[in-house]
């Protein structure tokens, strides 16, 4: 719980005053410090950033009343379905997140080998 817990608040702030791609450098950091196993890196990572994300394009989605996400959606789907778009979002940024926590787990892991 508490990998899950940083990686949503670091990776938060770090959007704030970084590029978007700084979600993978916080996930990768935080499981390469925390984390025991490669299937929680990843859970935690995705996880993290899904939580993260989706609630970011909600309240995007809220503050424009649908109309930001119902042109992007048409945009990117041709469809005029904004929920695809809130459920699209997160999967990526959770995608992102988990691979670059499992990345940081199997660096850990090649360190603490044993020769």
């Amino acid at each position: 719980m508490l990998p899950f817990l940083v990686i949503a608040v670091l990776s938060a702030v770090a959007q704030l005053f970084l590029p978007w791609w700084s979600i993978a450098v916080v996930t990768f950091g935080v499981c390469f410090w925390r984390s025991r196993t490669g299937w929680r890196a990843f859970g935690n990572g995705f996880s993290g950033i899904a939580v993260v994300w989706f609630v970011y394009a909600l309240l995007i989605h809220v503050q424009t009343d649908g109309i930001l996400t119902g042109r992007m959606a048409d945009l990117l789907f041709k469809t005029k379905m904004p929920v695809l778009l809130l459920l699209v979002t997160p999967l990526m940024g959770g995608l992102v997140g988990g691979f670059a926590g499992l990345a940081g787990r199997q660096v850990r892991a090649v360190f603490a080998a044993k020769p």
